[in-house]
Formats: C-alpha cells, sequence, structure tokens
C-alpha cells in the first residue's frame, strides 16, 4: 500500500503578523541567501581566506546582481510577453526571474567582489560552490506555497493536489501533477551533499568545483524542466532554460 495518496499544496502563501504581511516565497528565499552566506563563510574560515563578514559582503553584491540578470534573462527568453507592454518589465519585476541569468551575472560579480576584498577568485568560487544549491534547494519550496512551476499530470502515490485556481487551463479539477519544484529541492540538497564530499575526498584546482555545480545543477535542471508544464519559449522542441 503506498504510504502517500498525494502531497496537498498549502492554502496560504502569507504569514500575518498584526498589520504585517509576509510573503511566504519572500521568505524562503531570503532564507536561502543567509543559509548560503553562512556556509560560504564557514568555508572561508576553514581556508583562512576570509570572514563571515567577508562572504556577507559578497553574497549582498553576488544576489543584487542576480536579482538583476534573472529578471534580465526571463525578459529576453519571455519577450513576446513584453513587447507590447515595455512598462511591465519594471512594475512587474516579481511576476518572472530565470535562474540562469541570476548565475550568469551573480557568480561574476561575487568573485569580482571577492578580489576586491583580496580572496582568490578561484577559492571564493571553491568555497561558494555547494553553497549556491543550497540557497535554491531552500528557495525552491516557496514554489510549493505560490503553487506554481508544477509538472505534468500524474497519478504517482507523491503527485502534487493544485487547487482550481491555481490549475492550468484544460486540466479538470482534482488533477494531481508531478511535484517538480520538491525534484529541484532534492537534487540541490543532494549536489550540496556532492559537492561537499568531491571537496574533501579530492584535491581539485582552484575553482573546478564551481564547474561540477554548474554541470550538476544542468543536468537536474534539464530534467526537471522538461517535466513542467508551464508556459515557456521553445526552440526546436526544448524550453528555452533546457537549452
Amino acid at each position: 500500500m503506498s504510504l502517500l495518496a498525494s502531497i496537498p499544496s498549502p492554502s496560504f502563501d502569507s504569514i500575518d503578523i498584526g498589520p504585517l504581511s509576509l510573503n511566504i516565497y519572500g521568505l524562503l528565499i531570503a532564507l536561502g541567501v543567509v543559509a548560503a552566506i553562512w556556509l560560504m563563510g564557514r568555508r572561508f574560515e576553514q581556508r583562512g581566506v576570509g570572514t563571515m563578514d567577508d562572504a556577507s559582503a559578497i553574497g549582498r553584491w553576488a544576489v543584487f546582481a542576480g536579482v538583476l540578470g534573472a529578471r534580465a534573462y526571463h525578459v529576453i527568453t519571455d519577450w513576446h510577453r513584453y513587447e507590447d507592454d515595455l512598462g511591465s518589465i519594471v512594475t512587474g519585476f516579481g511576476t518572472g526571474l530565470g535562474i540562469p541569468g541570476g548565475l550568469i551575472a551573480g557568480i561574476p560579480v561575487g568573485l569580482y567582489v571577492a578580489h576586491r576584498k583580496g580572496i582568490s577568485p578561484g577559492v571564493a568560487a571553491t568555497c561558494a560552490a555547494p553553497a549556491i544549491p543550497l540557497a535554491q534547494a531552500i528557495g525552491r519550496w516557496g514554489n510549493w506555497f505560490n503553487q506554481e512551476l508544477y509538472g505534468r499530470p500524474t497519478d504517482l502515490p507523491w503527485a502534487l493536489e493544485i487547487d482550481d485556481a491555481h490549475l492550468h487551463d484544460g486540466y479538470a479539477s482534482g488533477t494531481t501533477c508531478q511535484p517538480t519544484c520538491l525534484y529541484e529541492s532534492l537534487s540541490n540538497f543532494g549536489l550540496v551533499g556532492l559537492l561537499l564530499w568531491i571537496d574533501r575526498r579530492f584535491t581539485l584546482r582552484n575553482g573546478s568545483l564551481m564547474a561540477i555545480y554548474v554541470i550538476g545543477y544542468g543536468v537536474g535542471r534539464f530534467w526537471v524542466e522538461g517535466l513542467r508544464i508551464d508556459a515557456a519559449t521553445e526552440v526546436a522542441g526544448l524550453r528555452w532554460n533546457q537549452w
């Protein structure tokens, strides 16, 4: 007998504290960033190359650049959504972010800030490599609260329940779907463990661990992206993020 019949989705996406309403998606992203900065700072200290304060400064600039890069990537790859309403690029800033763009912009900026602080970019990249998927693994749970970015219909025992208000058009009430955010979160947690193990077990050239992260994340994201059913630009039969 199956242990699960399906995974329910939360009925709320914010927490109210008095007059203050806190968006859980944003809270989880912030928690992921804090966890990543902590892990990177610990790795700096273990190597004697920097401090928690250094990690915090690097993280702040990398996240700022990453958010801008993620938004730019989303707008460029889904230009048809914005070409007739350019103002929504800014006013609808929270409606679309692309992780690949965040990595493309955030990693170089973070390494530059590390260099300015006297930390070798190669060493900084090695220290940051497992911290990035840690942030991603935690942040992905925000999509569960938002009931978004789920995959195609399935009757697997761990299928995700979606409220009618969040179901894509054309799907019947009660349809259960692949929990792609859970898959990506678990794959990223696994990648954190793999990177830490590789770093302890082998002596690699500085920066090589970041390359392993990029490859590992790419493999996991390619598979997860292929399961998703949210609207996305396709090129030659593959979603843009798969390319």
